[in-house]
């Protein structure tokens, strides 16, 4: 399915392609616990910019590799490269017009970020 989604003031803009049915992930961790992001992870391939690339700045901390894209007029993160797959895109499904229609929320423990996805690349091997 296709779903559109975008920051709070509508300078940015996006459209993902996932299915009816996802499973998402609320993270304890300082940023996403302030912010309230609900986490649905994709290839890239599934992601396009519709409109507001010069409204994007980025802020980054800690290891440096995930890179927090916030809309500069707003200051909502809609979207942002994760730390656990800095080749995908992470979605912010509360910032999607239409969430999916059957959503699994787990819970990930990002406050101890490097043991629990030790744990979880264990269990899928």
């Amino acid at each position: 399915m296709i779903y559109t989604g975008g920051c709070h003031c509508g300078a940015v803009r996006f459209e993902i392609d996932a299915p009816e049915a996802v499973e998402v992930e609320e993270c304890n961790c300082s940023i996403c616990a302030k912010a309230g992001f609900l986490h649905l992870i994709l290839p890239l391939r599934c992601f396009t910019l519709l409109k507001g690339e010069e409204s994007l700045t980025t802020y980054t901390f800690n290891t440096g590799v995930a890179k927090h894209t916030f809309c500069k007029v707003c200051g909502i993160k809609p979207f942002y490269t994760p730390r656990s797959n800095p080749d995908g895109i992470d979605i912010n499904v509360r910032c999607l017009d239409t969430p999916p229609k059957s959503m699994t929320v787990v819970t990930f423990d990002g406050q101890n970020w490097e043991q629990h996805a030790s744990q979880l690349a264990h269990k899928s091997r």
